[in-house]
Formats: structure tokens, sequence, C-alpha cells
């Protein structure tokens, strides 16, 4: 079951693009917005994380950091983020333990490939709780973007 507004989010230690282990603890003090995707180099996948990208300083000046979390290896996530210029961190959970956590397991994907991430995005506010979840059933639709926006202007 996907988790909810009001539940404390779950902690995670996943590795980063720059081999670096990365975790929830790392982000007190700040908001945390993390968009969960099926796999890079997709198009949808592609333009989530983009429009995140393209409204980064906005994020930023909401004491809001952004993570984008998928399957996929630490390698092929750090070529997808170069070629996209992603100036946040894409973390892989490999072992999808931190999908499984978050409610966003999804069993039966397309062309047989199964366990990957549901289309997903949360914002964990300052202390750890979450304050807006959205998990998609259709990975063809993009998460509603202005009411990430509106979450993080009311915390």
């Amino acid at each position: 079951m996907a988790l909810q507004k009001g539940d404390k989010a779950p902690d995670f230690k996943l590795f980063n693009t720059e081999k670096k282990e990365v975790s929830l603890d790392d982000f007190k003090g700040k908001n945390l917005i993390i968009h969960f995707f099926p796999l890079a180099f997709t198009g949808v996948c592609t333009t989530q994380l983009c429009t995140m990208r393209d409204n980064i300083e906005y994020y930023t000046r909401l004491n809001a950091e952004v993570l984008g979390v998928s399957i996929d290896s630490i390698f092929s996530l750090g070529k997808f983020r170069t070629e996209q210029n992603y100036t946040f961190d894409l973390l892989s959970d490999f072992n999808k333990k931190m999908i499984q956590d978050y409610g966003v397991f999804c069993e039966n994907f397309v062309f047989g490939m199964n366990g990957v991430a549901k289309r997903a995005a949360f914002v964990i506010d300052q202390e750890g709780v979450i304050q807006y979840a959205e998990v998609l059933e259709s990975a063809g639709n993009l998460p509603d973007f202005g009411a990430i926006k509106a979450t993080l202007e009311a915390l």
C-alpha cells in the first residue's frame, strides 16, 4: 500500500550517479520532492524529470531538494542525468527496496518487465513527514506538478 499524507517517510540508503550513498537524513532541515519513475531514457519519464529540472530554481527558493528514483543502475542513470542536464540526484533502487517501502512497486510493466517503480511523487517536509503523495496507476500519466508546488508553498 502506498504511503499517504501524514505518514512518516521511510528512510532509505541508495547510491547516486556519483557513487555516493544518499539517505533521507541527508535532507533534514529541507523539504524533499521524490519522483519515482519506471525507466530512464523513456519519453514520459524524461518529461517528468525535465519538468523538475526546468523549475529547479523555484523549488530551491522553497527550501526544497529534488530526487529521482528508479531501478536503473547508477551507470544508466549517470548517462541519463548527463544527457538531460539534470542538476539533482538520480538514485538507483536496483534492489527494489525503496519502491516497496514507499508502496510504488509495479509488479507487471510493459514488455514483460516486472518490478519497476510506478510513476509517483512525494513531498516530504523538513521533519520527515509526507505532505503530498501521488501514485499513478498509468505510466503514461504525469504527476500533478501544480499540486506539488501548492504543497511546498503551504509548508
